[in-house]
């Protein structure tokens, strides 16, 4: 593995050469596309923020800004890339195109996106976590792809920083992967000679000289960085002189283009105001006009007036283009393969809100419809590639696919703040027939505990069908691996961060199919259910205080079948949490003394979703996230439960 310092590097960097008047030559030696993957939090995004800030993408004046390529709301409330996004870094002549991908399994799709518009890849990874759960999804899918890796330990001036042992694990997992995926000796020996780059993004500094663990790299800049870039990822290889291809990665919208296509032009010239076929997936090729060409510069577009074969450009004048579609020639239009992503795993249902309450809010939704509901729906698919919408009973209600429970709460999260109003299931797994035999996904989970937290977490996952696969202890913490169901996992979280004091960390990531493990009870309490509609008084919280934790505060509204609180006993209790204290004519010096409440604990949408029993939903309004029964008829609940029993017993 390579040590040199990085003035080294700077005699081995291939200098950008002019190209010929009128066409781009067979190579692109000026530019490089380059995907950063990794795990979540070790740092890609501001990574890229360090990146753009030395290339001088921002002014002197500019005011800092963390995480700039998160630039969604919920991205940056939650501390997570949701979507993939490409800047451009100019570096000493050079085009490096960076393209940011989510570190998340659940937004897998976007992970593939990315790595179809890269020529090498960037693998991140914490100076003290190491290759997590996560780290193995996005790195298989680079070597599944057969593109070029370059190692970045990041996070190198952590206190509890162990570089030499996290690029060992590195090592590890990448050999291990190859013998997965069965690639040649070549392709093996290759990542034998890895190259290494020590960072710490938030510092802005790099080093190919490995530093002690908790200290700085020795660099003042991300110069080395740049330079292993450049040379161990390869310039564009694909053909200007062919007819042209570009391939429709990713979509944006604008008010004034309508929608925009970003594509990677794998052959030829693409020009402003060309006539190009639009190979789509049903198999037609009309021929459409580009009516504005743009590239990137930083993180802003430019108009452009023709771009080459190798570059990522984003393209209006097609109306209703879609990933994976290809812009083809007229003369000869061939099609590129669509983009393949994994199955879903996960699924629930949304439907229209259809509770008392629905537009009643002081702020209501203005969006209640089903059709409202649908074709917003049908228009996430336009956009992403990684869920699936399919009808059920209801004509008001759909059954949404996606590869986990973040990835469809933040669907949802997104609806509601666009003024949706949703009736949302529980989370449920997507099953599989496998020879006559029904087989569910599963995931392996990593967990990491302080030592006091082993038992608990441990008999939390034995309860859900967890098996422990590994166990290595640390410093005060242990690491576990265990594979779990994908259904243990639902509302897993929460529970975990209780028990561990909030000090747990839990990732996980999709580990193919098992044979169906039973009947899981991973919810040991039941629901405080209002029995009538109306206001909640503190007389009523006051009386219910012993019976359970309440959801709901004093003058909250609410309505029968509506979830308030949860019980301390493991079955439902129908309360009346509307009652108010009965009035007379007798004084007393006591009896209007104030009284202490508890405050409510108020759910999120997550938290509603992970807290939900299988025969409860979730009431969705811009304003409020509501649990309650899906069927709000206590009579008509009752006798399906005696049903089921029934029918259990027989």
């Amino acid at each position: 593995m390579s040590t040199n310092h990085s003035s080294a590097l700077a005699d081995a960097v291939p200098r950008p050469e002019a190209e010929p008047d009128g066409a781009a030559g067979a190579t692109r030696p000026e530019l490089r596309n380059v995907a950063i993957v990794a795990h979540v939090d070790h740092g890609k995004t501001t990574l890229v923020d360090a990146m753009l800030r030395q290339s001088g993408a921002f002014g002197e004046r500019a005011e800092p800004v963390d995480r700039i390529m998160d630039s969604g709301d919920l991205e940056r409330e939650k501390g997570i890339t949701i979507l993939a996004k490409h800047t451009a870094v100019a570096w000493n002549g050079y085009t490096i195109n960076v393209v940011d991908t989510p570190g998340h399994a659940d937004f897998g799709g976007e992970v593939e996106r990315g790595l179809s518009m890269v020529d090498g890849v960037v693998l991140l990874v914490d100076a003290s976590e190491g290759p997590l759960p996560q780290t193995r999804f996005v790195l298989r899918k680079t070597l599944a792809a057969g593109l070029p890796v370059m190692l970045v330990v990041n996070k190198t001036d952590r206190p509890d920083a162990r570089i030499e042992e996290v690029v060992d694990e590195s090592l590890e997992l990448l050999l291990e992967l190859a013998d997965e995926l069965e690639l040649d000796e070549s392709h093996t020996a290759k990542l034998l000679d890895l190259p290494v780059v020590y960072a710490s993004g938030r510092a802005g500094r790099a080093s190919r000289i490995r530093p002690g663990d908790g200290e700085l790299p020795d660099a003042e800049d991300l110069t080395p960085l740049f330079e292993t870039m450049l040379t161990e990822v390869p310039p564009p290889d694909d053909d200007p002189n062919a007819p042209l291809q570009a391939h429709v990665t990713n979509l944006d919208a604008s008010s004034f283009l309508g929608r925009i296509a970003l594509c990677r032009i794998r052959a030829g010239v693409l020009r402003r105001g060309q006539s190009v076929a639009w190979c789509r997936e049903d198999g037609s090729m009309p021929r459409v006009k580009i009516t504005e060409l743009m590239k990137t510069e930083a993180l802003t577009r430019v108009p452009a007036d023709e771009a080459h074969a190798g570059d990522l450009v984003a393209v209006a004048g097609i109306a209703d283009v879609t990933i994976g579609d290809t812009l083809a020639d007229p003369s000869s239009p061939v099609a590129l393969p669509r983009i393949d992503v994994d199955e879903p795993a996960i699924s629930m249902t949304i439907g229209t809100n259809t509770s008392p309450l629905a537009g009643r809010d002081p702020m209501p939704g203005k969006k209640l419809t089903a059709r409202l509901v649908k074709n917003r729906l049908d228009s996430e698919l336009v956009g992403n590639v990684s869920i699936r919408v399919l009808p059920t009973e209801r004509p008001d209600t759909w059954e949404v696919q996606g590869r986990g429970e973040l990835a469809l709460a933040v669907l949802v999260e997104t609806m509601r703040r666009e003024g949706f109003e949703l009736t949302v299931g529980k989370p449920q797994v997507v099953t599989k027939i496998v020879d006559g035999k029904v087989h569910e996904p599963f995931e392996h989970l990593s967990v990491d505990v302080p030592e006091d937290g082993l038992g608990a977490v441990t008999q939390l996952l034995a309860a859900r069908k967890g098996e422990m696969i590994e166990m290595v202890h640390g410093e005060g913490r242990v690491r576990m691996e265990f594979r779990v169901p994908s259904r243990g996992l639902i509302g897993f979280r929460t529970e975990f961060l209780t028990i561990t004091r909030g000090a747990g960390i839990a990732s996980h990531v999709f580990d193919g199919y098992g044979q169906w493990v039973g009947e899981l009870r991973t919810r040991h309490r039941g629901s405080l259910i209002s029995d009538r509609s109306g206001p909640v008084t503190p007389y009523a919280i006051d009386q219910l205080a012993d019976r359970g934790t309440l959801f709901v505060g004093p003058t909250t509204l609410v309505y029968n079948g509506m979830v308030v609180g949860e019980y301390t006993r493991n079955e439902d209790l129908e309360v009346n949490i509307t009652r108010e204290k009965k009035l007379t004519n007798i004084r007393s010096s006591t009896s209007d003394v104030l009284v202490k409440l508890i405050p409510p604990t108020l759910l999120n949408l997550e938290q509603a979703l992970e807290f939900c029993a299988t025969d409860e939903c979730v009431e969705v309004t811009p304003q409020n996230v509501r649990v309650r029964k899906a069927e709000l008829d206590s009579h008509t609940r009752a006798r399906t439960r005696a049903r089921s029993k029934a029918a259990a017993n027989s």
